[in-house]
């Protein structure tokens, strides 16, 4: 986790309304820049000029630009994906799969994929893209395979984390690599052979072996 500056959102840090009102127009406007081009429009200079508030007092806040931005498109997307209820395990896997696809395929999957390079180089970046956008998102999924779990639907012996990596993993795979479509049916078959699996019946004995 971050460690958190003094005036930030968590019950530690600073109610001060000064900085209250400096961090919400921080947020606001890297959230405008990240809307109109992405993070390279999402520079300090440019959220400074946009939001009247300093640089130093940016960097009072936040460690780097990568983590402002981090904050700011994780604050926006908390609520844009809820989460499918179909009724079946394989309904609302395959939902979800689709939804985080359709995601990543938009301009706002563009600026998920410039903060994830960001986050290589910037450690502390990092941080933040990992607290205030990835936790909230793989919380979320780890609801509906608990949900599929209490059905008897899936085995529970898989953990969820794993069982997340193994559904989402390959469209993070196609978003940065490019070398093929992010469309519904592309989804469905990632989602289908994810939960399906790919041997074929009989061959499990011969794995490893």
């Amino acid at each position: 986790m971050p460690t958190p500056p003094d005036d930030g959102p968590t019950a530690t840090r600073s109610q001060r309304p000064r900085s209250v009102r400096a961090r919400r127009a921080v947020l606001d406007a890297t959230d405008e820049l990240l809307r109109a081009g992405g993070l390279p429009a999402a520079t300090v200079d440019g959220i400074s000029a946009r939001s009247g508030v300093s640089k130093a007092t940016i960097y009072k806040h936040w460690p780097s630009r990568t983590a402002v931005a981090a904050e700011a498109f994780g604050e926006r997307m908390a609520g844009a994906l809820p989460l499918p209820d179909t009724g079946s395990a394989v309904g609302d896997l395959t939902a979800q799969v689709r939804r985080v696809s359709e995601f990543y395929a938009s301009q706002a999957g563009e600026v998920f994929a410039q903060l994830l390079a960001a986050s290589v180089t910037d450690p502390q970046g990092a941080e933040y893209f990992r607290t205030y956008f990835l936790a909230g998102r793989r919380a979320a999924i780890g609801e509906l395979w608990q949900r599929a779990v209490e059905r008897g639907e899936v085995d529970g012996s898989i953990d969820v984390e794993v069982a997340q990596d193994v559904l989402f993993g390959p469209l993070i795979f196609r978003l940065l690599t490019g070398h093929a479509r992010l469309g519904p049916a592309e989804a469905d078959a990632i989602a289908s052979a994810a939960l399906h699996g790919l041997l074929r019946r009989g061959s499990e004995a011969t794995v490893g072996g």
